[in-house]
């Protein structure tokens, strides 16, 4: 019964991401904890944004200084999009083609404090 009890909990803790562990950003995209800031994905045809927050407040944080880059992957294809920093806080890129639905977006990030993460985000 012991090992029963520790390989479901093993199970459940190993589980990857799924969308209940998403939190809702300030402008209703999904936000997850990366490298120290929270970072909001929103999508619109081709562009892909990350809006970036002080972690579980909608106080931004300036992406002066920070890189990024993001793999889609939808289907058969992926493609890599270097991000730059657009605006106050956030960091944008352009795709060749739009992002589907149901695409997984992984973001690379480094702040401009030098700390960097990896955050996998499902459209």
């Amino acid at each position: 019964m012991k090992y029963a009890l520790l390989l479901i909990a093993t199970i459940l803790f190993a589980a990857p991401a799924s969308a209940e562990d998403y939190e809702k950003g300030p402008n209703g995209g999904l936000m997850l904890d990366v490298a120290g800031i929270d970072a909001e994905l929103m999508t619109s045809g081709n562009t892909v944004t990350f809006n970036i927050f002080v972690p579980n407040t909608p106080k931004p944080v300036s992406t002066k200084g920070y890189t990024g880059a993001v793999l889609i992957a939808s289907g058969n294809g992926r493609e890599t999009v270097t991000l730059t920093p657009q605006g106050e806080n956030s960091l944008k890129g352009d795709a060749k083609n739009p992002i589907a639905a149901g695409a997984t977006i992984t973001l690379t990030i480094k702040t401009a404090e030098g700390k960097s993460g990896q955050a996998k985000f499902k459209k």
